[in-house]
């Protein structure tokens, strides 16, 4: 017969509500009765009733991860680190596309967390910069955690984007690079700013000067990466190191110099951001920023789990590393073919 979390409490010698509190990773149980509670469970093979275990404790276990980010490969990683959380806390996760610039957006959201009952939300960019939902949410008393806001008064996770920006710039400069491109990213999300501001910073820091012609709006997606590429493989002057705020628009740089006839990196290099699984399976390898993607959800989930269980959610900051490969070296010994001297 399946086992009960009476059965628990006996073998493990507390009452009922004790293995709940456990099994719901609530505080104030002494360490050495928790063990006891967890040798129980596995030597019984207890499986609580989801249906019970949501009713026992007046939550559903149910959290929603939000996204509205053209980026497939950023969001497969912070999915999986949802999950990793999740999983290990007794969580279910749903995954909600949304678009956050529709007219019923908090609307949407709002019916969202009625009908599925969630417990809480983990937002991504650019709905976690969207400050009408926040608003709304802290208004409503409804947890949530946030990957790289702009806001850094709540629970979640972010990163130092303008010093990693600003480093990658830096070692471009080092390898003799003058004229130093960059794609924006996408105009709604926090990250593009801060990748800009860190971008501008790096040329300050190597004594180069800001040329708006060498900075092109993207979306971070693929084809915006291409479409920035031949805006600026078209200027009297072109770029030979091409920064793009994310990993999908660097693999369009790359597309997009092939076309031209350019081979990367002789003839222009190419670096990213986020170090995402096809920053490693392109050609040439690239070179990018390190944002413990993965990491970054598992962080995220556990704060709003946090929040949830006891108020206790935090902002925390996670580190990023330059990974240096082949899709950079340095600069050219001659110009390209209508390039002129750089500044």
């Amino acid at each position: 017969m399946r086992a009960r979390i009476e059965d628990v409490a006996k073998v493990a010698g507390v009452s009922p509500k004790t293995v709940s509190r456990v099994l719901n990773n609530e505080r104030n149980v002494r360490e050495d009765t928790r063990q006891r509670i967890l040798d129980a469970v596995r030597s019984l093979d207890y499986r609580p009733h989801p249906s019970a275990r949501s009713l026992a404790a007046n939550r559903s276990f149910l959290v929603a991860l939000l996204y509205d980010n053209p980026s497939p490969s950023y969001m497969m990683e912070v999915q999986d680190g949802v999950l990793e959380a999740c999983d290990a806390q007794r969580y279910s996760m749903m995954l909600q596309p949304l678009d956050a610039t529709a007219p019923r957006f908090v609307e949407q959201v709002e019916k969202l967390i009625s009908e599925r009952r969630l417990d809480g939300l983990i937002l991504t960019p650019p709905i976690s910069d969207h400050e009408d939902l926040l608003a709304r949410l802290r208004e409503w008393g409804v947890p949530f955690a946030c990957v790289a806001p702009r806001d850094r008064n709540c629970a979640g996770v972010v990163l130092d984007e303008r010093r990693a920006a600003c480093e990658m710039v830096a070692h471009l400069a080092s390898l003799g690079h003058r004229r130093i491109g960059h794609i924006i990213g996408h105009p709604d999300h926090g990250a593009s700013r801060w990748r800009l501001d860190g971008y501008c910073d790096g040329l300050e820091q190597s004594g180069l000067r800001y040329d708006h012609r060498l900075v092109v709006q993207g979306h971070f997606s693929f084809d915006s990466g291409v479409l920035a590429t031949r805006t600026m493989l078209a200027l009297a002057s072109p770029p030979t190191a091409i920064f793009a705020a994310n990993d999908d628009m660097a693999a369009g740089v790359i597309w997009a110099a092939n076309e031209a006839g350019l081979t990367v990196p002789r003839d222009l290099s190419v670096c990213g951001f986020d170090d995402t699984p096809m920053s490693r399976q392109i050609w040439p390898s690239l070179t990018t920023i390190h944002q413990p993607c993965r990491d970054m959800g598992r962080i995220a989930a556990n704060q709003l789990l946090r929040t949830i269980r006891d108020g206790g959610g935090a902002m925390v900051y996670a580190k990023f590393a330059l990974c240096l490969r082949g899709s950079t070296g340095r600069v050219p010994d001659r110009p390209r073919r209508g390039a002129s001297a750089g500044h």
